[in-house]
């Protein structure tokens, strides 16, 4: 039955943690020093929103843009978790549960790269400010010399947007030695474009900063503490293949895949990003497969300024650096070290109510999280949109998602043009 689920224990520490509050109107953003704030009465979920989640979602599966996803919208101790559609378009296909595990394709950027980079800079062995150049002298060259850490994590390094394919490579060494023979097209900190290359350089800078590869320092670090037990990359190593849903069919690459679990050319379990898939399944811009109710620990970590039941995984500080206008001066694009917060990308997902200050990412594979602290609600949407050939356009049911959920969240329609300045 479709209800709200209290989820008593699992919230407990959560319900206690720090809150969150709006220091003047629209103008959102973690505390600092992750001090609790006052008692707040319980807020919760808007039930008479629920029907239309469940509709625009079964619409979305029946003009065939994606055949199964979970979503999970949640504010205080409310819980609304649905999952829908099956693996594939077949009638005979297993069904979606919300413990089906998804590729969440760019989402690795905020759930595992960003915070991995952000620990390091907690340690003391990584300087947010410091240049790319200091880390990767051979990355010299081509108008580089200007790039900081910052600005790899705010997509204002003036590098492409992603690595060329041909002539054909693999491995991360190659994926390095091409991110490095790139020349930057504007000056570094003037331009804002999405780019893959800023978080694969990143990843590869935390497996030298850190003495291991990212994915063994994000389970150790992030996706271990949070209790996040589906969440990682190479999920084959660990998960049965019949709970991870498929994303692409590749009938020609399949022959020539490198991955022995590509089996008959359908990407199951194996990362959908080609450029990823050529490396080894491991990069800071994609990869990590994950569970739409580990995502919601992730969420409340951030809500409750970096800890959950208990465990503390990121220092206030660091989450207000991740979930806060973070951009260089000039950039209309505003982003946090690692969370979307009104760029174009922004625009869908957070709806025409969640209001600029929320945060949030995409992911290609048909993956959001977006969380608004100032209502304290968050929303997750996983699902295998890409299925089979990468052809469907499921942007118009993220803004209608983005607007449901603050809808049920009570968040008010004159919040939703109240702007953010940068810090």
């Amino acid at each position: 039955m479709r209800s709200i689920s209290p989820y008593t224990l699992l919230r407990r520490q959560a319900l206690v943690a720090s809150a969150c509050l709006v220091l003047l109107a629209g103008c959102a953003g973690l505390p600092e020093t992750g001090e609790p704030s006052a008692p707040q009465a319980r807020a919760g979920l808007d039930g008479a929103r629920f029907g239309a989640i469940d509709s625009a979602i079964d619409a979305a599966i029946g003009e065939r843009r994606l055949p199964g996803a979970v979503f999970h919208l949640e504010r205080g101790a409310d819980v609304y978790e649905q999952a829908y559609g099956r693996f594939s378009y077949d009638a005979d296909a297993a069904a979606v549960t919300p413990g089906t595990v998804f590729d969440a394709a760019s989402l690795s950027k905020v759930l595992a790269t960003a915070p991995a980079v952000l620990l390091l800079a907690e340690d003391g062995k990584l300087d947010l400010e410091a240049k790319l150049v200091d880390y990767f002298p051979e990355c010299n060259g081509g108008g580089k010399e200007a790039i900081t850490i910052r600005h790899l994590l705010t997509h204002t390094s003036g590098l492409a947007a992603g690595l060329p394919a041909r002539p054909a490579w693999r491995g991360d060494e190659a994926a390095h030695a091409l991110a490095c023979a790139q020349a930057v097209t504007h000056a570094p900190g003037t331009f804002f474009r999405y780019s893959d290359i800023n978080y694969i350089l990143l990843g590869q800078l935390v497996r030298k900063v850190a003495g291991q590869p990212l994915d063994v320092f994000a389970q150790e670090r992030i996706f271990g503490p949070l209790g996040m037990r589906d969440t990682g990359y190479l999920p084959l190593r660990r998960i049965d293949r019949a709970a991870i849903a498929p994303t692409q069919k590749l009938a020609a690459e399949a022959s020539a895949s490198p991955h022995a679990d590509l089996a008959g050319g359908l990407l199951q379990g194996v990362v959908h990003d080609p450029t990823v898939r050529r490396i080894g399944g491991v990069a800071g811009s994609a990869g990590v497969f994950t569970t739409s109710r580990d995502v919601a620990r992730f969420a409340r970590m951030l809500l409750a300024g970096g800890e959950l039941d208990g465990v503390r995984v990121l220092q206030p500080a660091s989450v207000r650096l991740l979930t806060t206008v973070q951009s260089p001066p000039g950039i209309a694009a505003l982003r946090g070290l690692g969370m979307d917060i009104d760029s174009p990308y922004a625009l869908r997902p957070r709806g025409s109510l969640y209001p600029v200050g929320s945060f949030g990412h995409t992911g290609f594979t048909g993956c959001i999280l977006w969380i608004d602290p100032a209502s304290r609600s968050f929303y997750v949407l996983l699902s295998n949109r890409v299925y089979p050939d990468d052809k469907a356009n499921v942007l118009a049911l993220y803004t209608r998602l983005g607007t449901l959920a603050a809808e049920s969240a009570g968040v008010p329609a004159h919040r939703a043009n109240t702007g953010v300045a940068a810090p």
